[in-house]
């Protein structure tokens, strides 16, 4: 079995003295959550939940109107905060180039950090039960405040399957945007695991540029994502950037965050949709295989210059993390591999060689045994053929150089 991850996100509607009891609360919790930050930046980063509640909890009772629970809340979210942190730095080492001109990596830990982590928002994260809980029917939601504990209304348009199918719900956070007040809640639910032993269908997806993603399956069959409105979507927000920063106006920095805040939810959502579709396509019990895409950059000098910038940071990862959550909803699964010469092998007889690709026409042409093919088809294939490796029990699949054939 496999535990599934969401986040139901509902509208609440609290009256005026409600909406100031939340803010109250929230601003608290933020406060509180900072302190703590810094007493554990101040030694040594100890990621202890019971360290840090033996050495602030009797303080922190004493001197804040939060109760009991949500103080130990606070230390959970701060623990998660820099644990989330920890992970980011490992995964993305500090790269400087020598005076002989070589490239070292250095590994990063929590020690890099030259400052607390900074909680900017007022939050609180609730536990079920003690915190929050739904009453009368699930028309209503009990929510504690600093005082006593408040009813109110909610919505959960978009979500209401989610309080069925045996769904449990975990601890929620209370949320203030624009004005509105929301409810994060954290479910999970157990699924079957994806079966390797049950003859799945492997598909290779090869990311990049003119194509936001190339899916080739075990049956021969591709499907192209066209990435070419994408890319001229993505233009038109430069050019918006670029005008209003060249204005540099207070007004000018606010509409800056705004079109920066719209693009992001457009992203999100192409990404979701592409996942999702792909999920949908090709069914149950798939291997979806992806190129592990970690300090990879593009080749972009097949695109106009004006493109070659605002592509390199469209959100790859996030279609990893979308085709990875949606995927294990549907008994399947997403592994990745080398991308080590995934473009310049040849699937038919196995030579690689760089020129062999031609970034002009999209194409590539073996020298050798002269098969020839689209060059985003032809990774998605090579990606496709490490996901079999790997099915049969190979732990980290690669592509060997081969550059003659004997």
């Amino acid at each position: 079995m496999v535990k599934l991850g969401r986040t139901l996100k509902l509208r609440l509607y609290p009256d005026t003295f409600q909406a100031d009891e939340f803010l109250a609360m929230a601003q608290e919790y933020q406060r509180l959550a900072n302190i703590v930050s810094q007493w554990v930046f101040d030694h040594d980063f100890p990621l202890s939940w019971l360290k840090i509640n033996n050495h602030l909890y009797k303080k922190l009772r004493q001197a804040s109107a939060l109760n009991s629970q949500m103080v130990q809340s606070v230390f959970r979210t701060v623990v998660a905060r820099y644990k989330t942190v920890q992970k980011q730095m490992r995964q993305h080492a500090y790269r400087y180039k020598t005076a002989d001109n070589k490239w070292i990596q250095v590994s990063r830990d929590l020690t890099w950090l030259e400052k607390p982590i900074h909680f900017r928002r007022p939050q609180a994260d609730l536990v079920r039960q003690s915190n929050y809980s739904f009453i009368n029917g699930m028309t209503q939601i009990s929510i504690t405040t600093l005082g006593k504990r408040t009813k109110l209304a909610f919505t959960n348009k978009g979500f209401e399957k989610y309080f069925q199918n045996d769904w449990k719900l975990g601890t929620a956070k209370l949320v203030h945007n624009q004005g509105k007040w929301f409810l994060h809640i954290g479910i999970t639910k157990d699924v079957a695991d994806f079966d390797r032993e049950n003859n799945p269908r492997i598909v290779g997806i090869d990311r990049g540029l003119r194509f936001l993603a190339t899916a080739y399956d075990h049956l021969g069959k591709t499907i192209f994502f066209d990435g070419h409105k994408i890319l001229l979507r993505r233009k038109k927000f430069l050019e918006n950037r670029r005008h209003l920063q060249s204005k540099g106006t207070k007004s000018a920095k606010k509409k800056l965050r705004q079109l920066a805040q719209r693009e992001n939810r457009w992203m999100t959502d192409v990404n979701h949709r592409l996942a999702k579709t792909l999920v949908a396509a090709y069914g149950p019990n798939t291997l979806f295989v992806l190129e592990d895409l970690t300090n990879v950059t593009f080749n972009t000098d097949d695109l106009p210059k004006s493109l070659r910038n605002s592509h390199r940071s469209w959100a790859f990862f996030q279609l990893e993390s979308f085709l990875t959550y949606k995927a294990q909803a549907n008994q399947s699964t997403v592994v990745k591999v080398n991308p080590a010469f995934t473009s310049q092998r040849c699937p038919k007889c196995g030579l690689i060689a760089k020129a062999n690709r031609h970034h002009d026409t999209h194409e590539y042409w073996c020298a050798e045994c002269q098969y020839r093919c689209n060059d985003d088809r032809l990774g998605a294939m090579n990606i496709e053929l490490l996901g079999q490796d790997w099915l049969s029990g190979v732990k980290r699949p690669k592509i060997q150089k081969l550059t003659t054939i004997g």
